[in-house]
């Protein structure tokens, strides 16, 4: 007997999953940046959250779209965005984990992701993770690449939990290039609070770029989370835009 197919999600209303720059562009160095949008498929309606969840720091990754694409600009490197919300599916999680369709987000039901059934998130997986995970695929098999990083935001507190850092640049198996990054940065602006693996670390269980991709081809990498007060301007987008553009300019120098 064959097996039923899976239901699509999308139509022809709803934006592509993935958003593409510099695609053709034979730069060393790949930009990802899994969290930039916030979109919800029509078929889903508002996913059932309150009013303002969304535009949260649970429903995407505040600043960290404008923040990569101006470092893609500046390097002309190619840059792949995820245009739908972490609360559909997160686009950096293991797609079959818990933690890729949360029921609840710091504190904050998800309605529309109780009870799923193996077809709902099988369709999910289909047609909005597994296109970028592709896309990274593709990018990175099409030209020799030297390294790879992974732009993110964070909320100054979480659950209650305050944190100082001004941004974090993540890594278990590339610690010397997150430290890089870091020292760059901190010589150029001694007042910011940069640390390493912080507010997160790199697991397996929690986290799909990094070891997926950047560890299993042995790429220089890191993962760079940037405090969404310092990014959800204009100003400091550019601002910080600029401090990491110098920063994987002065790592990809260092490799040559």
């Amino acid at each position: 007997m064959q097996a039923a197919a899976t239901p699509l999600l999308l139509t022809d209303a709803d934006p592509a999953p993935v958003d593409l720059l510099q695609a053709d562009s034979a730069a060393p160095v790949l930009l990802v940046c899994e969290h930039a949008g916030r979109a919800v498929p029509q078929a889903l309606g508002d996913l059932g959250l309150a009013p303002g969840v969304l535009d949260s720091h649970r429903g995407w990754d505040i600043g960290a779209e404008a923040v990569a694409r101006a470092v893609a600009a500046d390097l002309g490197a190619p840059l792949i965005l995820q245009r739908y919300s972490r609360l559909v599916i997160d686009a950096n999680r293991p797609p079959h984990s818990a933690e890729a369709m949360p029921e609840v987000s710091d504190g904050a039901a998800v309605p529309g992701n109780r009870g799923l059934s193996s077809a709902a998130r099988a369709s999910r997986i289909a047609e909005i993770f597994d296109p970028m995970d592709r896309q990274i695929v593709r990018l990175l098999d099409s030209s020799p690449r030297r390294a790879a990083f992974s732009i993110h935001s964070y909320t100054p507190n979480l659950s209650g939990q305050l944190r100082p850092w001004h941004a974090g640049f993540l890594s278990r198996r590339s610690r010397a290039t997150a430290e890089a990054l870091r020292d760059h940065i901190a010589d150029r602006r001694p007042d910011l609070v940069l640390a390493i693996n912080e507010p997160y670390r790199i697991e397996d269980a929690t986290d799909w770029f990094i070891p997926v991709h950047a560890e299993a081809r042995g790429l220089p990498h890191c993962l760079i989370e940037i405090r969404n007060d310092q990014i959800d301007s204009a100003p400091g987008a550019a601002l910080w835009a600029g401090l990491l553009a110098g920063a994987i300019t002065h790592v990809m120098e260092s490799l040559t």
